[in-house]
């Protein structure tokens, strides 16, 4: 099983990788559909079922879905050029994709929520259909948004459910669990940073791996800096003020003053998380870490690594990264990254155990210390609910990102600790979550249905 760092790590916007960035580029891979067909339709349609219908305003779903159509992409993405495009289509009532004739689009009727029962292949399901001038359907195609912005089509989704998947790549290190992962590490002596590093290697130049890498931290780390400066109150109704800016202040004029406790550590970690959070909440452009949801959680200890630990080097960054996508790909693979289908133990468990990972390998553990600092991270978010308050990436979103960094950090600490051993595997940990995902009641699975976004009040 290989999922490379770039796959895992995706630059994209907010506030959601698999209700945002997957709806857009389920549109554009509907484009490039209806670009192969002998015939052009007249006009097209959108369905969302399941968690996108229930949370898809408050996860700019809707909007995300008309933008695709329109030719808009993640990674590409002009937030004013979106604006326009979107006054056009309400204005027109059609879309005019670039390569395509103009096609009939009325947001008020074209699409649709379908509160329903979801479909059969994930919780994230929707369904875009080609009309001719009468109406009629003359294709259509299922997608699911399974997490992180990874899209499948209903074809590829049952094959990847039935044990049908492409063949991977073939890498020097194809582990497919953590077990498979410190047997070669034992083998070859490599750390876990290396193993990967030789994984992508094998696929792209080690040019290419480092610049991809560089260009993944700029990204984060820019939008760390924006969310800290920016005030004001998030969009969406709940009126959520922004508190990164703020709290940074504070701690900045208390810097060097012997009265400042230890325990302020933990603030700065969630700050940088809370940036970062705060940023997705207002759409802006994040880093899939692995998802929108849980972005805030790698590039906050990473943060913290450089500013607060002694002897930290920016020439590491990439081997944290590495590490990390590592442990995430073992999370995606064996159980899920997508809060829809395994709660929030899925998003912000994974990115915690990530982001412990990635500091143990750079402050030296060995890889039986970096597979024990992702299991400990993961372990105590099992049975995490995702449970947004009115749809929105903002309650309890923002601030579990910081805790979920804090974690994380205290997981690398307790692993370097320790020589690597202990009683519960990293594999045992992510079957757990993804046994405890399946168990769980769908109305704590991103539907807000349940726990605090039926407890709070939504405005």
């Amino acid at each position: 099983m290989f999922l490379s760092v770039f796959e895992l790590f995706k630059v994209g916007i907010g506030p959601s990788s698999s209700h945002t960035m997957g709806p857009m580029v389920a549109g554009a891979r509907f484009l490039a559909a209806l670009g192969s067909l002998p015939f052009r339709p007249a006009g097209v349609r959108v369905r969302l079922h399941g968690s996108l219908a229930f949370t898809g305003v408050g996860h700019a779903t809707d909007r995300a879905a008309i933008l695709g159509l329109a030719g808009f992409t993640p990674e590409g993405y002009d937030a004013a050029a979106a604006e326009a495009a979107l006054a056009a289509v309400r204005a027109a009532r059609r879309i005019v994709p670039p390569g395509l004739p103009p096609l009939a689009f009325d947001p008020a009727r074209d699409l649709l929520f379908d509160y329903g029962p979801p479909l059969p292949g994930h919780a994230n399901g929707m369904v875009i259909e080609a009309l001719d001038a009468q109406g009629d359907v003359i294709f259509a195609e299922t997608y699911y948004s399974i997490g992180g912005g990874f899209v499948l089509t209903a074809a590829e989704q049952a094959a990847a459910q039935g044990g049908r998947t492409p063949p991977s790549p073939a890498v020097p290190f194809p582990f497919r669990n953590a077990a498979e992962m410190l047997a070669m590490a034992r083998a070859s002596g490599l750390g876990v940073a290396a193993m990967k590093r030789a994984n992508e290697c094998a696929l792209r130049s080690p040019a290419e791996v480092e610049a991809g890498l560089a260009r993944l931290w700029s990204v984060m780390s820019a939008c760390i800096d924006r969310g800290l400066a920016a005030e004001g109150i998030l969009p969406g109704g709940l009126n959520v003020r922004r508190r990164a800016r703020a709290i940074h202040q504070k701690l900045l004029a208390e810097r060097g003053l012997n009265l400042t406790p230890p325990h302020t550590a933990n603030d700065w970690m969630a700050v940088y998380a809370m940036a970062v959070n705060e940023e997705n909440a207002a759409g802006g452009q994040v880093v899939t870490a692995p998802t929108n949801g849980a972005a805030g959680v790698v590039p906050a200890v990473i943060r913290y690594w450089l500013d607060h630990v002694p002897g930290a080097s920016p020439a590491r960054v990439g081997d944290f990264l590495l590490a990390a996508a590592a442990i995430g790909g073992l999370c995606k693979h064996n159980a899920s990254i997508s809060g829809a289908e395994c709660g929030c133990q899925a998003e912000v468990g994974s990115a915690a155990a990530m982001a412990a990972a990635g500091l143990a390998e750079v402050m030296g553990g060995s890889p039986a210390q970096v597979e024990n600092a992702a299991e400990i991270a993961l372990e105590h978010h099992l049975g995490m609910t995702c449970d947004p308050v009115k749809g929105l990436v903002q309650v309890p979103c923002i601030e579990r990102n910081g805790l979920g960094a804090i974690k994380a950090v205290a997981a690398a600490s307790l692993a370097l600790r320790g020589d690597g051993e202990h009683l519960v595997s990293l594999d045992a940990c992510i079957e757990t979550m993804r046994q405890t995902g399946a168990d769980m009641h769908a109305k704590y699975k991103e539907t807000s249905l349940g726990g605090l976004a039926v407890n709070v009040p939504n405005c």
